[in-house]
């Protein structure tokens, strides 16, 4: 069974030693997990499919892939996937140059006034879309992609790449994903998500 062995980063034929069939009452489709072992390595794997999934295995354990929610918008998720193929092919100057374009992709998203990252990300910061500290993890990141768009030498090293995707996961889940959940919860309790300028929060004194 083909799944990824994160210990050989490669794709390996892992060798089944048990597996379970279980079903989720909200999905209708069963789920098959796989308790493998690598035959290059023996690392133990844990994977699993739908059924009737075309997609290869999933490895849920150990280090899973990160999942990407489908609240992120298609442009921008797809820029990250990619971003993610090229790290783990070991291009890491192409996977900071996909990462920043996943990052255009938000600029892009919420209808920026100029089309350049470094202004795009000052206005999301003004509209507060990001916070003061979202907005430095995004200046590192446009300053790597720019070093690695052009021909300046500069080599972006595994660690690096591994650190500016991790940043950029977090302002998507930030932009994308809490901020509507919080909206979703503050719905429900009939409360308005607008903050007033220069207000404080209204946390209790206790």
């Amino acid at each position: 069974m083909l799944v990824e062995c994160p210990n050989c980063e490669a794709t390996v034929d892992g060798r089944e030693l048990a597996s379970h069939t279980s079903h989720d009452r909200d999905d209708p489709a069963d789920f098959h997990a796989s308790l493998l072992e690598c035959p290059k390595c023996r690392t133990t794997l844990l994977a699993g499919r739908y059924e009737f999934d075309d997609e290869p295995l999933a490895r849920l354990w150990p280090s899973p892939p990160k999942y990407i929610s489908r609240e992120v918008p298609y442009d921008v998720r797809l820029s990250l996937e990619e971003a993610r193929v090229c790290f783990k092919a070991g291009a890491y100057s192409a996977c900071t140059v996909m990462a920043g374009r996943a990052l255009e992709g938000v600029c892009r998203h919420f209808g920026t006034a100029k089309t350049y990252l470094g202004p795009g990300i000052a206005e999301l910061h003004k509209r507060a879309i990001i916070d003061a500290r979202l907005a430095r993890w995004a200046g590192a990141l446009q300053k790597a992609r720019n070093l690695s768009a052009h021909a300046s030498g500069e080599r972006v090293s595994k660690q690096d790449a591994e650190d500016l995707l991790a940043f950029l996961d977090a302002i998507c889940e930030y932009v994308f994903v809490l901020t509507k959940q919080f909206e979703e919860y503050m719905s429900r309790r009939g409360e308005s998500t607008n903050v007033p300028a220069n207000s404080t929060t209204d946390l209790d004194s206790e």
